[in-house]
């Protein structure tokens, strides 16, 4: 079977009967892009004829030395996800008996233990504190600060948020979560005054929750949605200026909001358990990341009882 229709029937797979969800299919059609890239490049080969059971060990490994040959400074974590797009693009093959090599032979680089960026208490006071609510900017600021720190919402989550979704008088509102799953969010009664307080400022017919204020007076009646919608690099962007004003030194981005609100619940002896299922994580391990919190805890109860 060729390489190129392989490509396209894994794509469907994955879309059809594995339900993944349209950014999930969109990286796995980009890792096999940037292979087919590698075929044509290095291997000097022609997508016309080049064909699954010509994939081998020594391509497959000669590959990951072309992601690092194209971008130098490219994460384990990036090279790895590129290898396992080609694993899973192989267990296809084995599932649909097509002749290829085992997708067990490639290995992944063995990543450094993931460090978990939070702010403490007095940091997300700080940080809180620093935006002057009297303008609607800043109205807005907060309003998604808080929003993200107290719901643990992802931003792409955020991002998506129509006013039509959030209900502030029962402080909740629904997402969809991994595609076509949707969960319940709720909101604090602090979080939902500042999103009402920012709607109040508002006068605007646009739907989404949180839009940019860049717009000219004359041209607000003209503009869609989509193109006042707040983007992921934008809300980051935002919480790394109002980090730097608080004077906070971490390198954090707007999810590190998230993290801190897993790792106040863990230092406060919240279950394990319970914050996966807020946070949403599929497997406990993800959400252990976060233990590293609790170790301080643990060693003042082993003092306390144990001098």
């Amino acid at each position: 079977m060729l390489f190129k229709d392989a490509h396209n029937n894994f794509l469907n797979y994955l879309e059809v009967i594995k339900n993944k969800s349209p950014r999930t299919v969109e990286q796995y059609d980009r890792h096999l892009n940037k292979f087919e890239s590698y075929i044509i490049d290095k291997l000097e080969k022609s997508l016309e004829n080049f064909k699954v059971k010509d994939i081998v060990l020594e391509i497959a490994e000669w590959f990951r030395s072309y992601l690092y040959e194209k971008n130098r400074t490219i994460s384990i974590k990036t090279a790895n996800a590129y290898m396992i797009t080609i694993r899973s693009f192989l267990k296809f093959l084995e599932k649909k008996w097509h002749k290829s090599m085992s997708a067990t032979a490639i290995d992944l680089i063995k990543a450094e233990e993931r460090h978990v960026e939070f702010l403490n208490e007095d940091e997300l006071e700080r940080l809180f504190n620093t935006p002057d609510t009297n303008t609607l900017i800043w109205t807005r600021d907060l309003a998604i600060m808080e929003c993200v720190y107290s719901t643990w919402l992802r931003i792409s989550e955020l991002t998506a948020l129509n006013i039509s979704d959030i209900n502030l008088k029962r402080r909740e509102f629904a997402v969809r979560w991994k595609w076509r799953k949707v969960r319940v969010v709720y909101l604090t009664k602090h979080s939902a005054k500042l999103i009402e307080n920012y709607l109040e400022k508002r006068n605007d017919h646009l739907s989404p929750l949180f839009i940019r204020h860049n717009i000219k007076k004359e041209n607000i009646d003209i503009l869609e949605d989509e193109k006042t919608r707040l983007t992921r690099f934008f809300i980051t962007n935002m919480v790394k200026k109002y980090a730097n004003k608080a004077f906070i030194l971490k390198n954090i981005s707007a999810h590190t909001l998230r993290h801190s609100f897993a790792t106040t619940l863990l230092s406060n002896w919240a279950d394990l358990r319970a914050i996966q299922e807020m946070l949403w994580h599929a497997s406990i391990t993800t959400t252990q990341v976060y233990t590293h919190v609790t170790n301080k805890k643990l060693k003042e109860v082993h003092s306390k009882f144990f001098k």
